[in-house]
């Protein structure tokens, strides 16, 4: 967590969960969980708007983000009043050369990938009213965590985005950047970021990596324990929106690099998902909370995850638009992946969990 004094100091989420609860006084916590997908975030963004234009867009408590999620998070965190800045983040084509190749220095760097596109479109859309919006609601007591990998240490590192806008002062925006752009560094495609931490035991650098590299989503099972000495007993609510599918369509792969590579990662991420939510749903379902979640069918019409092209972030940025609005977004139910894929066959029109210890920035 990032001080008032500008330094890092490491806490736990239940401490995090305490404060959220006593903050936000009777009312029950929501929480958001944003997860990777590259391009087909543009289905969670679709989503968020569309559940503004049908009046059914929650205040979300907690916010979280992994990976691609961690671009969306400052959007969902804020709420409708940018809902346009997320349209244009998504529907605008900025993204489309994100991937600018090394050439065959690649072969022996950190990745396949320049880092600087995705920094110029992060920084693009972190503006200063972004990060003076992100501090006033965190100091409301509402929660932005993004989590990224530690290189070294291989662990999930948790950054509070809410108490850098806060607390951060000039070097707010630039941090904030940084743990963005690390959280959405997919391991191999794009270099690692290195991210100056000034602790209690002096200054020093880390490097991070995609969050999605160790937890496709984030949903800190203390944050839904409501503390005993807190008034409010209410359950809590949770949704996770996966940015991606839970399972595959046999469809023929190329067999060339890029395309084997989206491939292999696509199928990692969907086993990886599919077995977070049922344990997901099962630790909420201990609570007495609810559990809503959604996703891409598998038979929705598309490319890889990777494919960055106008028309298909616009194309499913509509179709996430469509479910929410149409109210067949959510699917609450305690075995989601289940659940879930019985629904692709009724739509068819187009440092936490497992790490010891959590730095909050």
């Amino acid at each position: 967590m990032l001080g008032a004094d500008q330094r890092f100091a490491e806490v736990s989420v239940h401490s995090l969960a305490r404060r959220a609860h006593a903050l936000r006084g009777d009312e029950p916590i929501s929480i958001l969980a944003l997860s990777g997908g590259g391009a087909d975030g543009a289905f969670g963004a679709g989503a968020l708007v569309g559940m503004t234009n049908a009046g059914a867009r929650p205040q979300f408590s907690v916010v979280t983000g992994v990976s691609a999620g961690a671009l969306l998070a400052p959007y969902a965190f804020l709420g409708p009043d940018w809902d346009q800045q997320l349209t244009d983040a998504y529907t605008s084509g900025r993204a489309e050369h994100l991937l600018r190749r090394r050439g065959l220095g690649g072969i022996f760097d950190s990745s396949v990938y320049r880092g600087g596109p995705l920094e110029e479109l992060v920084d693009h859309y972190i503006s200063d009213q972004l990060i003076q919006a992100v501090a006033r609601e965190a100091a409301s007591g509402r929660l932005l965590l993004v989590a990224t990998t530690n290189v070294d240490t291989g662990e999930t590192v948790i950054w509070d985005l809410g108490s850098i806008a806060l607390n951060g002062g000039s070097g707010a925006k630039p941090l904030f950047r940084e743990v963005v752009v690390a959280s959405a560094s997919v391991l191999r495609m794009f270099p690692p970021v290195i991210i100056r931490v000034h602790g209690a035991e002096g200054e020093y650098s880390e490097a991070h990596v995609d969050g999605a590299a160790t937890v496709p989503f984030l949903v800190p099972p203390t944050l839904l324990q409501v503390p005993r000495d807190v008034a409010n007993r209410s359950p809590s609510t949770v949704y996770v929106l996966v940015g991606g599918r839970l399972g595959q369509e046999r469809v023929p792969t190329r067999l060339r690099f890029r395309t084997i590579l989206a491939r292999s990662i696509s199928a990692a991420l969907s086993h990886m998902m599919r077995t977070n939510l049922e344990l997901t749903a099962t630790n909420a379902q201990l609570q007495g909370a609810s559990l809503q979640c959604s996703a891409i069918p598998a038979a929705y019409p598309s490319q890889t995850s990777f494919d960055f092209r106008a028309s298909n972030m616009r194309s499913l940025f509509h179709y996430g638009h469509y479910c929410a609005y149409a109210g067949r977004l959510w699917i609450p139910t305690r075995h989601p992946a289940a659940d879930n894929a019985d629904r692709r066959e009724r739509v068819r029109p187009g440092r936490l969990l497992n790490a010891p210890r959590m730095t909050i920035s």
